[in-house]
C-alpha cells in the first residue's frame, strides 16, 4: 500500500463527507480504545514485568508526553507535506509502536514503544480534524464533525470491557496487537475515501521554538514523574528542572521575536481563553490520575478481575456519553460561569469519592459514582473547551487550538505523576496497596480539581453569552422583545 496512491476526487455529497469523517475517525477510535484498554491492563503488566504497580504510570505519561511535545508540529507538517500523507504516516508510526508494545518484555521497552505510539498519535487527531474541515462544505460541517467525534464517545465505552475480555482469555500483548487489524482497515478506508491535498508553502518551521518547548515540557514531566520514587538522584532531578526552566525562559524570549511561534502565548491575554486553559489544566491535573488509580484500586487493592473492574469503570464512559445532549441546554439556561462553577465543584467531589470505596461498597454504588463523575466531567469540559474561543480572533483559532491541546496533555501527564506520588506516599515503605491507602490520593486529586473553581468564578457573569445563546441581561431581553414589551 502506497501512502501517495491517488485518491478519488473529493465527494462533497452528504455520503461523501460522512465517509471521509468515518475513515479518519477509525484511526481515532483505535487510539481511544488503546488508551482506555491500557489503563485496565496496568496491574497485569505490573505482574508480567515484576515491577511496582506505581511505576507503571510511566506507560501512561510517556505516551501523553509524546503527544504534548509533537502536537504543535502537526499543523505545519500537514500543510507542508499534505494532510493525507502525514495522517497515513502517523498511522504507520502508531501501528509500529503498538506492535513493539506487544513485543516488550520489560518496562523500559514498553515506555520506549509508548513514546513511538505517542509520536504517531500526536499527528493523527489534529491532522484528522484538518482533513474533515478542509474536505467538507460549511453547510455539512456540523454533521461531519458529529461523525468525526464519535470515537471520543465510543472508545471509552469499548476500551475497558474489551481489555477485560482480552485479559480473561489471552495474554496482555493482545491489548496492543488488536490495534493492527483496526489500523489496517482504517488505512484502507483513508486511501479509498480521503482526497489527497497538495502541499502548501508554509515558510520556515520554528525549529528553535519547537526544541526549546520540547525540552521545557519534557523536563517538567520527567521531574514530576520521578519525584519521590528514587528513579533519579536529587542532583539529577535538580539538573533536569534547571534545564527545563531555562528552556522555558528562553522560549518566552524567542516567541516574542518570532512571527509565527510554535506556541503562541500571546493568546493568554484573552480572559476567556486564559480561564479555559488554566482551569482546564487544573482539572486535568486532578482527574488525570483517575485512569491510573482506579485499576489499581479495583484490581490490586480489592482483588477484582480485569473483566469485573471494567464493568464498573464503564459507568464513566456512559456518563460522558449521556452528558453531551444536556450540555448545550445547560449553557443556554445558566451561562458559562455558573455551569463551570457548579460542574467543577461536583467533578472535584466525585473525583475524590472512589477513595472511600471498600470491599463492602456495592458495585451499583461504585458504578453510579463513576457515572455521575463522567456526566459532570463531560459538562465541565464541554463548557471550558467552548468558551476558550469566545474572544479569540478567527485568524488565531488554529494557534489557540494547538496551545490548548498541548496544555491539556501536559495537565494529564502531570496528573498521572501527581496521583502516583500521592499513592507512593500514602502506601509508605514496603506496605501493600490496601483500599485505605487510596483514600488520600483520591482526596488529593479532588482538591487539585477544585482549584479551578476560583479561576472560573473570576469570569464575567455574561462571559461567552454570544456562544451559549443566553440572554445577557434584562436590558437585552427588552431589546429582543421590542417596543411591545
Amino acid at each position: 500500500m502506497s501512502i501517495d496512491q491517488p485518491a478519488p476526487s473529493p465527494d462533497k455529497s452528504v455520503r461523501g463527507t460522512r465517509l471521509i469523517s468515518l475513515a479518519v475517525a477509525s484511526a481515532l477510535l483505535m487510539e481511544f480504545i488503546d488508551s482506555t484498554a491500557l489503563s485496565t491492563a496496568l496491574p497485569t503488566l505490573a505482574r508480567a514485568f515484576s515491577v511496582d504497580p506505581i511505576h507503571l504510570k510511566l506507560a501512561l505519561t510517556s505516551y501523553i508526553l509524546a503527544l504534548a511535545v509533537f502536537t504543535p508540529a502537526s499543523g505545519w507538517a500537514a500543510e507542508r507535506f499534505g494532510a493525507r500523507r502525514v495522517f497515513m504516516t502517523a498511522m504507520v508510526v502508531f501501528l509500529a509502536g503498538s506492535a513493539l508494545c506487544g513485543l516488550s518484555r520489560n518496562l523500559e521497552a514498553l515506555v520506549a514503544s509508548r513514546i513511538l505510539q505517542g509520536i504517531g498519535g500526536a499527528m493523527m487527531t489534529p491532522v484528522a480534524r484538518l482533513i474533515v474541515v478542509g474536505s467538507t462544505p460549511k453547510d455539512k460541517l456540523i454533521r461531519a464533525m458529529g461523525w468525526f467525534t464519535m470515537p471520543a464517545l465510543i472508545g471509552p465505552l469499548i476500551g475497558p470491557p474489551l481489555a477485560g475480555l482480552v485479559l480473561s482469555v489471552a495474554d496482555w500483548p493482545w491489548i496492543f496487537y488488536l490495534n493492527l487489524p483496526i489500523g489496517l482497515l482504517g488505512m484502507t478506508a483513508v486511501m479509498r475515501f480521503v482526497p489527497r491535498s497538495p502541499p502548501t508553502e508554509m515558510g520556515r518551521f520554528d525549529t528553535a521554538g519547537f526544541l526549546l518547548s520540547a525540552v521545557a515540557i519534557s523536563g517538567l514531566v520527567v521531574v514530576a514523574e520521578t519525584a519521590g520514587l528514587s528513579l533519579l538522584p536529587w542532583w539529577g532531578q535538580a539538573a533536569v528542572l534547571t534545564l527545563a526552566l531555562a528552556s522555558g525562559w528562553l522560549y518566552l524570549r524567542l516567541a516574542k521575536a518570532t512571527a509565527k511561534p510554535i506556541l503562541d502565548l500571546s493568546l493568554l491575554k484573552h480572559r476567556t481563553f486564559r480561564a479555559s486553559l488554566l482551569g482546564g489544566a487544573l482539572v486535568r491535573l486532578g482527574i488525570g490520575a483517575s485512569p491510573f488509580l482506579m485499576p489499581l484500586l479495583l484490581q490490586v487493592a480489592l482483588g477484582w478481575s480485569p473483566l469485573k473492574a471494567s464493568a464498573v469503570t464503564l459507568g464513566t464512559g456512559v456518563g460522558v456519553l449521556i452528558a453531551r445532549p444536556f450540555a448545550a441546554a445547560g449553557l443556554r439556561r445558566f451561562g458559562f460561569r455558573t455551569s463551570l462553577a457548579v460542574f467543577v465543584t461536583l467533578t472535584a467531589a466525585l473525583t475524590a469519592a472512589p477513595g472511600f470505596f471498600t470491599l463492602a461498597t456495592p458495585m451499583a454504588v461504585m458504578t453510579g459514582v463513576l457515572f455521575l463523575g463522567g456526566f459532570c466531567r463531560s459538562n465541565q469540559f464541554i463548557a471550558a473547551n467552548t468558551i476558550a474561543y469566545a474572544d479569540v480572533p478567527q485568524a488565531k483559532v488554529a494557534s489557540a487550538s494547538t496551545l490548548s491541546a498541548v496544555a491539556q496533555q501536559v495537565g494529564l501527564a502531570l496528573g498521572v505523576s501527581f496521583g502516583g506520588l500521592m499513592l507512593h506516599l500514602a502506601r509508605g515503605h514496603g506496605a501493600h496497596l490496601t483500599p485505605d491507602r487510596f483514600t488520600w490520593p483520591f482526596v488529593a486529586i479532588g482538591v487539585v480539581t477544585l482549584l479551578a473553581l476560583p479561576v472560573y468564578l473570576r469570569l464575567d457573569r455574561d462571559a461567552g453569552s454570544e456562544i451559549s445563546g443566553r440572554v445577557r441581561n434584562s436590558l437585552s431581553q427588552r431589546e429582543r422583545e421590542g417596543p411591545a414589551a
